[in-house]
């Protein structure tokens, strides 16, 4: 029989077991205390997080606070080395090389950013699709194998020759070919992503929660969205930071080939492309694009990082 006089006894000798050295009782933490605790820990992150918040700012502030008018052309002053107020110089037509840089600093992010949402809600989407319904698992792994297998960079300069016209003259010379540019990079890497998810789905449909939502009747779209989801962001977050710094790179080398955005809307690539020739006049005309995208990609790899030990269970579980 159990003795219930000596319960209190017995809890008050529990409590003290789950106390600390200083007699407390640990204080509960959340998932998303423990991820941010465990991401402020990762230095190189953290100064990612930093150096990105920076670029974000100069690049959206910068040429509003500027006092230069980068559209009008300033023969006077064409072709001037660092110096001030021009602290990059300027180009072949007068116009501040900084506040050009920072301009196409916002059509570099921009396209970066949109076209990852792109291609981790495609590869998201293919990976919970392909793990958890085994009858079309092998159809879409062997579309995710075709296109791993295609040229990347190569694939985009064909597309964009065939339908940048088209697109340009329904949508307009600068939103068609950023939907154009945002559409391909995106839909041509997601399937790293998809390889991810489907593994983590792959996992977790076989646990016991999963088993017990079908054994009660549940849908599948429901499982889907309510259990399977929750469970593979942690992947998906990780592979959307690092798709982020591809897509800056890939949008740069197009720009660079001189098949991406128009001469009027300037981007880190074009900006590149433009500057090639002018370098020995000005090497600030390729050195300062060429640092805010090294710097961009830099620091996004740095968060990306921080986001993959924040989010590794066994590395939470040591903090």
């Amino acid at each position: 029989m159990t003795d219930f006089a000596n319960e209190p006894e017995h809890a008050a000798v529990a409590s003290a077991a789950m106390a600390g050295a200083d007699g407390e009782l640990p204080k509960f933490r959340s998932l998303r205390s423990d991820v941010w605790r465990q991401f402020r820990r990762h230095k190189g992150a953290m100064a990612g997080v930093v150096v990105l918040t920076i670029i974000i700012l100069a690049c959206f502030l910068g040429p509003i606070l500027l006092p230069f008018d980068t559209k009008s052309p300033d023969v006077v002053n064409a072709n001037q080395t660092a110096g001030w107020p021009h602290i990059w110089g300027t180009d072949n037509l007068g116009r501040d090389a900084f506040a050009r840089a920072l301009i196409g600093g916002r059509i570099s992010l921009l396209v970066g950013f949109v076209a990852m949402a792109v291609s981790i809600v495609l590869g998201a989407l293919i990976g919970v699709l392909s793990g958890y319904f085994r009858r079309i698992d092998g159809a879409l792994m062997r579309l995710t194998d075709l296109f791993l297998s295609l040229p990347l960079l190569p694939l985009l300069l064909v597309v964009i020759v065939l339908f940048r016209d088209p697109v340009q003259q329904k949508l307009g010379d600068g939103l068609g070919i950023f939907v154009l540019m945002v559409l391909i990079i995106g839909g041509t890497s997601w399937m790293q992503t998809a390889r991810i998810v489907r593994g983590e789905v792959l996992t977790i449909k076989e646990q016991e929660f999963i088993m017990a939502s079908r054994s009660i009747g549940t849908r599948s779209r429901r499982i889907i969205v309510q259990n399977i989801l929750p469970n593979v962001m942690s992947p998906v977050i990780v592979s959307a930071s690092l798709g982020i710094a591809v897509a800056i790179l890939t949008e740069s080398a197009v720009s660079f080939l001189g098949l991406g955005f128009p001469l009027e809307l300037p981007t880190w690539g074009r900006l590149l492309n433009e500057a090639k020739d002018r370098i020995a006049l000005n090497i600030w005309l390729v050195a300062g694009p060429g640092l805010l995208l090294s710097a961009t990609v830099m620091s996004v790899n740095l968060i990306g990082d921080g986001l993959r030990d924040a989010l590794d269970p066994q590395l939470r579980s040591k903090g």
